[in-house]
């Protein structure tokens, strides 16, 4: 009876002191376990607060100063098309639009997950497409229908590709940059339809954006892909902490980036340029 007495007044103790530590503002960890009673959450798991507080173990609290408001994914898809300007075919050989409808679906998954702890963000998806067959397009709308998260299907004009851009896909380009400049807010994910993203891809990118930004007190830009690539010289680089993952300092991005509304708008001719596709290699003016 001593016992179990003793177990019940060491819980109403413990309870009593993560209430304190709550008010005060700190967090416990019970590395038994890796339990935290302040957030009633395992260490394991997204820790930081959106908007608040980025929490990293063992490095400790960042109290975030760029709170990010909105995230605006533009969604670039065309099933008609397999590899843009090369003639052969892709990895696993399937058809174009199963890879397509495999990365909708991956962002549409990434999307949800992250409304479980960002769930103030408002978070659009925006789809522009470059002439897709309509049953392409009846597939996405039955992926679309499973989720309930804001979303918006758009059919790339033949009047669009004008002179100043090189072709179909670098309309589209241009077009997502359009919508961006005219309706986003806040944070903005370019994506093209061939990579498939990781669940928690959408939340490490904003807890990311916000951590580093408030870290550099700048806006910055964050390329989701590590592309192989990049490691064929040796460059000096900088390793960053982000929400979970680790990011590295790069000179050097491809089509698929997010970026603030406030560096689109300062970037807007580089931007532009890289739309028209008529740098060799294309990606220069980024």
């Amino acid at each position: 009876m001593k016992k179990i007495k003793t177990i019940k007044t060491n819980n109403f103790v413990k309870k009593i002191f993560v209430k304190v530590c709550r008010i005060l503002g700190y967090e416990l960890i019970d590395q038994n376990n890796f339990e935290i009673p302040t957030l009633e959450k395992n260490a394991l798991e997204n820790i930081s607060i959106a908007g608040k507080k980025s929490i990293s173990i063992p490095l400790g609290q960042i109290d975030i100063t760029r709170k990010v408001k909105s995230l605006n994914v533009y969604f670039r898809s065309c099933s008609k098309v397999n590899l843009w300007n090369q003639n052969k075919e892709r990895t696993f050989e399937a058809d174009k639009d199963e890879y397509a409808l495999r990365s909708l679906y991956s962002i549409l998954k990434s999307i949800n997950y992250s409304k479980k702890s960002f769930n103030e963000i408002n978070i659009k998806l925006s789809i522009i497409d470059d002439n897709s067959s309509d049953e392409f397009i009846q597939n996405m709308k039955k992926l679309l229908s499973k989720f309930d998260i804001d979303n918006e299907i758009i059919s790339l004009q033949k009047n669009e590709v004008t002179q100043d851009v090189k072709d179909s896909n670098f309309a589209s380009i241009k077009k997502c940059y359009t919508l961006a400049k005219e309706n986003s807010e806040d944070l903005i994910y370019f994506v093209e339809d061939d990579y498939i993203h990781d669940e928690i891809c959408i939340l490490e990118m904003i807890g990311t954006y916000e951590r580093i930004a408030t870290q550099l007190n700048k806006e910055i830009l964050l390329c989701p892909t590590d592309y192989p690539y990049l490691y064929a010289s040796c460059d000096p680089t900088y390793i960053f902490l982000g929400n979970k993952k680790h990011w590295r300092k790069t000179e050097q991005s491809l089509g698929t980036f997010l970026i603030s509304k406030i560096n689109l708008n300062i970037y807007w001719e580089n931007l532009l340029q890289f739309a028209s596709g008529k740098d060799d290699p294309g990606e220069l003016a980024l």
